[in-house]
């Protein structure tokens, strides 16, 4: 939002413009009134846009890429690590890295038990089919981005992205009008994964309130919870703004829900037969989900050790 304004405003911006504090203010105050809508069937078109906008800008971003030229000073020579041991612990972290990027799947059972299910026509069935053609998609995002990140900056890359790159690199060569509906296309994307991600925690809010008072959640109640966690969720990014650098470990403690506990739950639901097919590959796959937690739960740890962690509490960029 923060270089949307600047791109936007241009010259003509203030010379006292916000913060960012400011907007992450400006930010959460937006989400608090999107979160207002009750459930995940409620935000269906909220959702059907923050794909359409991941699908745009993901596009945008790396055909402008290539599209221009490269910096002179491009190397796309391997980073240099002092041992073996090194270089493996930062591909478990990168992996890490991944895996927490692709965190939103651990709500595929979320979203699976709102849709309407029975013997005939069970939910798994259109949802197998869903999470196909979301996948192809995100297949048809990520690939490009980073095959193309990779050409049009190579070790170049900054911290922030190939939209942190554009706009470092190319401010000057991409009409700003292109450049600043690419920045646009991302706050309205973050808006709607914020309502996506938050909903099962304001379903176990309300869920938590109805048992202990066994009456309905008021709609008061029910927007005091999503107004309390919006700024609770704001509070956090501005005090801890350091918890980006934990990604790799926290991709590696979350992987289990994804990778692991799906497979446990199949072999104690559906009871396979002890020794059978089924019953050793679910087990082992689940088993090979925990490994790679450990993994890459090394490998955020080991790349905390060497590179060190900055806590800069209340301090965010």
């Amino acid at each position: 939002m923060k270089l949307f304004f600047q791109i936007v405003c241009g010259p003509l911006c203030t010379s006292n413009p916000l913060t960012t504090v400011e907007w992450y203010l400006v930010f959460t105050c937006l989400c608090v009134v999107l979160s207002q809508l009750p459930n995940l069937n409620s935000i269906a078109g909220l959702s059907l846009i923050g794909a359409v906008t991941a699908i745009t800008y993901s596009t945008m971003v790396w055909v402008l890429s290539v599209s221009q030229p490269r910096p002179a000073t491009i190397s796309y020579e391997p980073l240099s690590m002092p041992s073996v041991s090194g270089s493996l612990f930062s591909v478990l972290n990168a992996l890490g890295i991944v895996a927490f990027a692709f965190r939103g799947h651990n709500l595929v059972l979320e979203i699976q038990s709102t849709m309407p299910s029975t013997f005939k026509h069970p939910a798994h069935v259109p949802m197998w089919r869903g999470a196909k053609v979301a996948y192809f998609f995100i297949a048809l995002c990520i690939f490009p981005i980073s095959i193309g990140g990779f050409w049009a900056y190579g070790k170049l890359m900054p911290p922030g992205g190939m939209l942190a790159a554009l706009y470092e690199f190319h401010i000057n060569d991409i009409p700003r009008g292109l450049l600043a509906t690419a920045f646009l296309l991302v706050v309205f994307n973050c808006l709607s994964s914020f309502q996506i991600y938050s909903m099962p925690a304001f379903d176990s809010f309300e869920a938590g309130y109805t048992s202990r008072t066994n009456k309905p959640c008021s709609v008061w109640v029910r927007s005091g919870f999503r107004v309390f966690f919006g700024f609770v969720s704001f509070f956090i990014g501005v005090a801890l703004p350091f918890l980006s650098s934990l990604a790799g470990l926290l991709g590696g403690l979350t992987l289990p829900v994804t990778f692991a506990y799906p497979c446990f739950m199949w072999v104690l639901i559906k009871k396979p037969a002890k020794c059978s097919f089924s019953w050793y590959f679910h087990w082992g796959l689940g088993w090979l989900g925990v490994a790679f937690s450990l993994a890459f739960s090394i490998g955020g740890i080991s790349s905390m050790v060497t590179q060190g962690l900055k806590l800069k509490f209340f301090s965010p960029n």
